[in-house]
């Protein structure tokens, strides 16, 4: 698909890899809608951003207030062809320790905010598409953020691999689902990127982390992100996939 004159929608896109995804479709000729919390900086961004750029708070676990916002953005930009997803989280905490099994009310809310909440941005995004003027048959791209935690989780992550282990098994069922009104899905699973908490990280420790990469040996920066997400959406043939964005990167146990 073109991006040129295309309508976007990217939620999380106040920071991180969001941001450089809205920055990256905005400068090649997107108009681009961010979907972020009330207390992120999602409207400085939107100015920063510019061309047209606009900002709808929302949180992505309120089900309600998510798709009022996304009905809003779409409102504004008159379309939605790109949808990129990638708001979510993890905790530290295994299946059983010393003060007892893993708190399920904990489980739940982690796979709640990665696998539902994306599932969620996805039947209401593909809703709003399959009624766009096709272009050589395609009506949308969906991407989605997983992670390689998803394919060798670590000791104490065993919800937040869960939850995008979730995402991934979804690729190819939701692409069969949606291919018959020319929308497609795919799934970027980065590794460790310099965004949120770990931009704050030291040197050292961030060689430690990423010493087993096969080249380069060092975080991802946001802007490769952006690019995949930019490469998926122009490559038509491109569909159900979960993409790996990790230098070879493989995580060990811990």
């Amino acid at each position: 698909m073109n991006i040129i004159g295309k309508k976007a929608v990217v939620v999380g896109g106040a920071s991180g890899m969001a941001r450089a995804t809205a920055e990256e479709l905005s400068e090649r000729g997107a108009r681009v809608a961010i979907l972020d919390l009330p207390t992120s900086a999602g409207a400085e961004t939107a100015l920063e951003i510019g061309g047209g750029t606009s900002f709808h708070a929302c949180d992505v676990t309120d089900e309600v207030g998510v798709e009022k916002a996304l009905n809003t953005a779409v409102e504004d930009l008159g379309a939605l062809h790109l949808a990129v997803n990638t708001a979510g989280g993890g905790i530290a905490k295994k299946t059983i320790s010393s003060s007892g099994p893993h708190p399920l009310d904990e489980f739940r809310r982690v796979v709640e905010l990665n696998l539902v909440a994306t599932f969620n941005l996805n039947r209401l995004q593909a809703w709003r598409m399959r009624d766009n003027e096709p272009e050589d048959g395609e009506r949308g791209v969906i991407v989605n953020t997983a992670s390689i935690a998803a394919f060798e989780g670590q000791i104490g992550q065993v919800a937040y691999t869960a939850a995008k282990a979730g995402i991934a098994g979804m690729m190819l069922t939701m692409a069969r689902d949606l291919g018959s009104y020319g929308i497609r899905v795919n799934a970027i699973a980065p590794s460790l990127f310099s965004t949120g908490l770990t931009a704050g990280i030291p040197d050292d420790f961030a060689e430690k982390l990423t010493k087993d990469a096969a080249f380069p040996k060092r975080m991802g920066r946001s802007p490769e992100y952006g690019q995949l997400v930019a490469s998926i959406v122009e490559n038509d043939y491109l569909n159900g996939e979960i993409i790996r964005l990790d230098g070879a990167l493989r995580f060990p146990p811990k």
